[in-house]
């Protein structure tokens, strides 16, 4: 066995009490010219016989108890594919909302414990002989940096390749495997003590990045840069989480987000955070729900090395930042440009004091926001943070498995109670695809967020001059 870090430990203890915390993405894939009828079953088939070596981090599963002193730890077991690896197919004559509707209930059903924490589905019967693929992972195992390290290790840029292994197999990004361990019934009585050693020795240095990170919040608040805690309105989103979800993805051409990016001089996130507020800005106008003060997005930021095969070894490597989304600006060039100021902000919050202190600061005001969403009683007027939102980097070319081109890829993260929408973007290629996942009691019609994008995207490149793509 082996201990869990704390970020793991945390997060497993978080699902015990709330809702299932897993991370998934849906790839959508066209088959080769030369595809036969039976080309997806045969993927399918590929998969499971595969000999490959599976990815140490999908080869254990959680475990605590009296054996482990209270800890969590990770139980090194063998893998059946079979039972992580499932054949779906849609009906005949089913369009795109049907794949929605299914990956909405997919996504909602809580990862097994008995075995290691992950499941994928390939799923038949898209028009036009498309196909899907969708995998979901428990975040105690991988953040959103490394998930997408390990599905970009399955794929290529040769459309030619058909040797190609499945995503579970150890690749490139896998941490190296230790070597094998004695027998134990569980960790040493001592290793809590000497953790504690290890955590007194920097604990010191820490407190220091903490109080400067405290300094720097507040100096960011009096320049609007960062809301203080509880300061975000409470909108439908932030309140009580049930056990359905509902979850919608758009792909547009990341050629329009460049353009604008270079018109108004800031970053691809810069713009696609921009696109995200204006989405919610509008939903919410057009329910008459949109408040006054600004929604306040909470924005992992990662702090993991690319280039540094040690970091494979770390299943989360980030920090969390605070970013006015600008709701409460009408103008789109000038809600762009506060965006740009809030989220250079937070970059350089992390990157001063580091991830761990920004979560020292962060962590406890969400934990505030979940416990003021599950009190079924008193005004709910503010809250922590109004919802997550991420931007995850793939590949600039394009990516094929086993020959069949990767049309979009649809990243879905989690949500729990008091942050019950969670937006996600991942751009590839020329492409940039945006995920999108609620609790369906909150919104349950999260389709009109789509056409708002497009319509959001359009309202920008017509304020900086650009044609429409």
């Amino acid at each position: 066995m082996q201990l869990m870090d704390p970020m793991e430990a945390a997060l497993m203890s978080a699902e015990t009490l709330v809702n299932p915390i897993h991370i998934a993405a849906l790839m959508i894939f066209s088959p080769p010219d030369d595809a036969g009828p039976g080309f997806v079953d045969d993927l399918y088939t590929q998969g499971l016989i595969a000999t490959d070596a599976v990815d140490p981090r999908l080869a254990r599963r959680p475990h605590i108890g009296v054996d482990t002193l209270g800890l969590w730890t990770w139980e090194e077991v063998e893998v059946d594919v079979v039972d992580h690896v499932r054949r779906l197919h849609l009906p005949p004559g089913v369009d795109d909302a049907e794949l929605w509707r299914l990956i909405s209930d997919l996504h909602a059903q809580r990862l097994s414990r008995s075995r290691p924490l992950w499941q994928a589905y390939l799923i038949g019967g898209l028009s036009g002989g498309r196909f899907a693929f969708y995998i979901k992972i428990h975040h105690a195992l991988v953040d959103g940096v490394a998930g997408m390290q390990m599905i970009a290790d399955s794929l290529s840029g040769d459309p030619d390749r058909r040797d190609l292994k499945p995503f579970y197999a150890a690749g490139v990004h896998s941490p190296r495997v230790a070597s094998p361990a004695k027998p134990s019934s569980g960790p040493h009585p001592l290793t809590a003590v000497w953790s504690a050693a290890g955590l007194a020795k920097s604990s010191l240095g820490f407190a220091r990045s903490v109080v400067g990170a405290q300094r720097d919040l507040l100096v960011g608040a009096l320049q609007g840069r960062v809301g203080l805690p509880l300061s975000a309105p409470f909108v439908r989103f932030n309140g009580r989480l049930g056990p359905d979800r509902a979850v919608v993805g758009a792909t547009f051409e990341l050629s329009r987000v460049r353009a604008i990016r270079v018109a108004a001089d800031v970053t691809v996130n810069d713009v696609l955070t921009a696109v995200i507020s204006g989405v919610l800005r509008d939903w919410l106008a057009e329910r008459g729900e949109l408040p006054r003060r600004s929604l306040v997005g909470l924005c992992p930021i990662s702090v993991r090395v690319l280039d540094d095969p040690g970091q494979a070894a770390r299943s989360n490597a980030f920090g969390l930042e605070t970013c006015s989304l600008a709701t409460d600006v009408d103008d789109p060039v000038e809600r762009l440009a506060k965006i740009h100021r809030a989220m250079d902000f937070a970059k350089k919050q992390v990157a001063a004091h580091g991830g761990a202190a920004s979560l020292a600061l962060v962590v406890p005001n969400v934990a505030q926001s979940v416990v003021t969403a599950l009190l079924p009683f008193g005004p709910k007027r503010r809250t922590g943070y109004n919802l997550p939102i991420s931007t995850l980097r793939g590949p600039a070319e394009e990516m094929y498995y086993n020959g069949a081109r990767l049309d979009s890829l649809f990243p879905i993260s989690t949500v729990f109670a008091g942050l019950g929408l969670n937006i996600t973007v991942y751009s590839h290629g020329d492409k940039v695809s945006f995920g999108c996942v609620a609790g369906r009691e909150m919104l349950p019609q999260v389709e009109p967020l789509i056409p708002l994008a497009e319509r959001v995207l359009a309202e920008l490149e017509a304020a900086y001059g650009l044609a429409s793509g």
